[in-house]
């Protein structure tokens, strides 16, 4: 006998079954993504403030604004080739996570005592090594702990979370100059608040259960073999990341950009408020899709987007021109970051997923020291809109590396 549930089936019927038996996103991903917004709103809240300090308390040059950014960024993504393969090794992925968000933490209040850019660089430095510290371990977990089937929207998810943080901080920043004018070193101390309720976070949110399977992994017979990622098509994820680093300069650029067009000083965090805003509310929806069709169309769609927010940011040096580079900026952000992380989990070995993620930021970290310096070096020499066109040629270039690669998703593309 057949019923009238039986007869709309049909093709739609397994779809629709499988909407309604889709696994529900794990609570460690969800207080990972709760970690990440806390020391995002810590960290952004001196971080849409610090290149306004190094330049106007400090008088730091551009190009050493970009030294300061680069070598910071670059420190994280280094430290990540380390903790990722030590946590592929040895586990302890969740005390690592904690090593690395509390180093982030510590730091913290050097910036408020700092009266030289020697100081500031140090402290920026070993707040990104703990941030490379904790990437590595964190992203493995997400993927060990989500099923493979909706990888796409636990890692948007987490992204949005990380995101939110990234535009409350600069809004409790800009917040707090209303109340003290220009006291940059008092909104530093501040920002240790959300980097306390973090480390609580990990402590009683977050589980890991695999280390006992990944101490009994046999030991590796050499460096080589400690850091290797044998897959063709990490491989070509890698490169793609050092493209896109190259195009994916610091946003200290985008603020030093809004205050020569006249933005208060006040109102300058507001932009990173509003391109962490469009980051934050488009990262979950491009993650979900990203589990339905080739994540690659998303990257180059992103890439677009990109190049269109430097060249936006480049001929317009208005407010309203600044405004609508940032968006283009947040949604590129968007299609990009969560999407690289699904990739990275799909491409690499499970045994080695914690040292894929950590060389791709590695890779992705010498690309970024490059842009930092070589984007002051052209706003010193040739002028700030140069430095968005350097940026929109390298997101150009990587749209074109997206066409050379093909994911081999769940879905059996190659």
């Amino acid at each position: 006998m057949t019923s009238s549930e039986d007869k709309t089936t049909g093709a739609a019927g397994p779809q629709l079954r499988a909407g309604l038996d889709r696994p529900g996103i794990p609570r460690t991903v969800w207080a990972l993504g709760f970690v990440s917004l806390l020391m995002d709103v810590s960290s952004e809240m001196i971080h849409a403030l610090l290149p306004l300090f190094m330049a106007g308390t400090l008088g730091a040059s551009a190009m050493m604004i970009g030294l300061v950014e680069g070598v910071g960024e670059s420190a994280a993504l280094v430290a990540k080739v380390f903790s990722g393969a030590i946590a592929d090794r040895f586990g302890h992925r969740k005390l690592l996570v904690l090593l690395g968000y509390g180093l982030g933490v510590l730091a913290k209040p050097v910036f408020a005592l700092a009266d030289q850019i020697w100081i500031v660089l140090a402290a920026r430095f070993f707040d990104r090594i703990g941030k490379g510290v904790r990437g590595a371990p964190r992203d493995a977990i997400v993927a060990a702990v989500t099923p493979k089937s909706i990888w796409g929207a636990a890692y948007g998810l987490r992204q949005s979370l990380d995101a939110a943080g990234a535009f409350v901080g600069p809004a409790i920043a800009s917040l707090c100059l209303w109340f003290w004018t220009e006291d940059f070193r008092t909104i530093f101390w501040v920002a240790l608040i959300p980097g306390a309720l973090c480390i609580l976070t990990i402590l009683f949110g977050v589980e890991d259960d695999a280390d006992r399977a990944v101490k009994m992994k046999p030991a590796p017979t050499g460096i080589r073999e400690f850091f290797a990622v044998r897959s063709p098509l990490f491989t070509q994820v890698l490169v793609l990341g050092v493209i896109f680093s190259l195009a994916r300069f610091s946003n200290a650029f985008l603020v030093l950009r809004a205050a020569d067009c006249g933005i208060p000083t006040a109102a300058v965090p507001l932009l990173m408020v509003g391109m962490n805003l469009v980051f934050s509310l488009s990262s979950y929806p491009v993650g979900r899709l990203a589990d339905h069709i080739d994540p690659m169309k998303l990257l180059a769609l992103g890439l677009i987007l990109l190049a269109a927010g430097d060249v936006v940011t480049a001929l317009f040096a208005t407010p309203a021109g600044i405004i609508a580079g940032v968006v283009l900026w947040g949604l590129h952000l968007g299609a990009t970051q969560g999407v690289f992380s699904l990739l990275i989990a799909e491409s690499a070995p499970e045994e080695k997923r914690a040292t894929a993620f950590g060389l791709f930021n590695f890779a992705s970290g010498a690309a970024i020291l490059f842009a930092g310096l070589f984007a002051g070096f052209l706003w010193d020499e040739v002028g700030a809109a140069a430095t968005f066109w350097g940026g929109a040629v390298f997101a150009l270039a990587a749209v074109v590396q997206t066409l050379r690669v093909r994911s081999r998703t769940r879905f059996g593309q190659t």
